[in-house]
């Protein structure tokens, strides 16, 4: 067989997360939705559904997400598998949550600078994924 018999197998692209920029980008994403949410009044229901701190959820969000955009496994290796639904039926979640919550997220994104095409990107996976984490028919 000779070389040109040989086809090579195409190499992977960056993922979303080195196309994002790695950790320090998500992490900058994950405080700044986090911010907003104490801050806005647009968000006080998805607020109120957090503790009086929102340090642990800032940690879990940002350690799912690197793994989730194909980056480290932070929460796979602290919590094992995500299990976002079941982690998430103690919570009341309906349209007004599940909104509350895209919408400051994509507000976040946005003011970080995510280019548009990854963030058009990131928004249909993002929405497919908080419209099936609800849990209470409105």
């Amino acid at each position: 067989m000779s070389t040109d018999d040989v086809e090579e197998s195409p190499t992977p692209g960056p993922t979303p997360f080195e196309q994002l920029g790695g950790e320090p980008v998500i992490r900058a994403l994950v405080d700044r939705f986090y911010d907003l949410m104490d801050l806005e009044p647009a968000y006080a229901l998805l607020r109120s559904r957090h503790g009086s701190t929102l340090d642990e959820a800032r940690d879990k969000l940002f350690w799912f997400l690197c793994g989730w955009l194909g980056g480290p496994n932070h929460y796979i290796e602290r919590f094992g598998h995500p299990r976002l639904r079941a982690r998430h039926l103690p919570f009341s979640i309906g349209v007004e949550e599940r909104n509350q919550w895209l919408t400051c997220m994509f507000q976040a994104m946005e003011e970080q600078g995510i280019a548009p095409e990854m963030r058009a990107r990131l928004e249909r996976s993002l929405f497919d994924t908080a419209d099936w984490m609800r849990n209470r028919a409105d």
